[in-house]
């Protein structure tokens, strides 16, 4: 039986580990859905310090928003 891996994020590249996709991939948004299932503002406040993290490491703060917090947003 496979082993789960969870989808994180290489530093300082900020792609997936797992799959090499820009993090964070389709796997590591559902993840991480499904852990703030009940918190969606806890959700957006992680998302949003993790963003600050990776603009430090990548730069482009204005085209990491959609990348990091826009999908997260409650529909």
């Amino acid at each position: 039986m496979p082993r789960y891996r969870p989808h994180v994020a290489a530093r300082p590249s900020w792609r997936c580990r797992v799959c090499g996709a820009a993090w964070p991939c389709s796997p590591a948004r559902l993840a991480l859905l499904g852990e703030y299932r009940e918190d969606r503002i806890g959700l957006l406040i992680y998302l949003a310090t993790v963003l600050e993290e990776a603009a430090g490491d990548i730069g482009g703060q204005d085209r990491l928003t959609d990348r990091f917090l826009t999908w997260a947003r409650a529909r």
